[in-house]
């Protein structure tokens, strides 16, 4: 510990190898919480006679080849380099295993090292770490179900207040406002655009991602978030339709522009909000 607190190369080093396995995990929460919560809702629904149904948690049973069953061997699942010594491949029945699953650990691993090479190694960074990991992880299950677990969001709400219960971001009383604004403005434009056109226009799980950004960030960075989100969300949602990967009429999930703009105005907001008042002269 004193090692990394004196040199903060080992420090972004050490974050980097930790968020690289992390992000190992994150690929089975990723993948495992959606279809946990769907067999969850039918045991809850189902006859007293029914089978009941096998465990399936984030720990079990053992992750396996989709298509062979191959059980995966401690060897085979090191973040990333599994990846490149079995060449993309089951090591069993040779099925293409996709870049996305080393991307993921990559992506956690260098915002883990990121935030550590910004802030040090401090409860802020530590803070901020394990935001990293729960947006990522929102960020891929709403891109593959189109769904926010309350699993996520909820607790992410709670550890914001509690953060900033000891000012780590903001006041407590930012958080919580932040908290209310983030919630009530999504929940305003939901309500507002269904009395409109008769259609739901986003999910709830929006208002309480954006709820939980705001007690992490605070009542001041809930415009910007807004305001990152929607040109991010607009700009790639029209580059998707024109390059025909997004059909006009297909749902585009808003809460990965949600989430990176919120990591983005926790981390820079108070810088972004500066340059630009200074440029329009205020």
């Amino acid at each position: 510990m004193i090692l990394l607190q004196i040199d903060p190369a080992w420090a972004v080093a050490c974050a980097f190898i930790l968020s690289l396995c992390v992000g190992s995990f994150l690929n089975v929460v990723i993948h495992r919480l959606p279809i946990m919560m769907e067999k969850e809702w039918l045991a809850e629904h189902q006859d007293e006679n029914d089978t009941p149904q096998e465990t399936y948690n984030l720990s079990s049973p053992d992750s396996t080849c989709p298509q062979c069953g191959h059980k995966i061997r401690w060897y085979e699942n090191i973040p990333v380099l599994s990846y490149l010594y079995l060449k993309a491949k089951c090591s069993s029945c040779g099925l293409h295993i996709p870049f996305r699953y080393p991307a993921i650990e990559l992506l956690t691993a260098i915002t883990g090292a990121s935030v550590v090479y910004i802030y040090g190694l401090n409860e802020v960074s530590l803070g901020l770490t394990l935001l990293s990991w729960a947006l990522i992880c929102l960020i891929f299950i709403d891109i593959d179900h189109q769904l926010l677990p309350d699993r996520i969001t909820l607790p992410l709400l709670w550890a914001g207040l509690f953060a900033n219960s000891f000012g780590l971001f903001t006041s407590l009383e930012s958080a919580v406002y932040g908290a209310i604004a983030g919630y009530l403005s999504l929940w305003s434009v939901y309500w507002a655009f269904k009395l409109l056109t008769g259609k739901e226009g986003m999910g709830y799980g929006d208002f309480k991602l954006l709820a939980a950004l705001g007690a992490w960030a605070g009542l001041s960075q809930i415009p910007l978030i807004i305001l990152l989100s929607s040109v991010v969300g607009a700009v790639l949602g029209i580059l998707m339709i024109v390059t025909k990967k997004q059909e006009q009429q297909t749902p585009i999930p808003f809460g990965p522009y949600l989430a990176i703009a919120g990591w983005i105005a926790i981390i820079w907001g108070d810088n972004i909000m500066g340059t630009y008042l200074q440029f329009i002269g205020i």
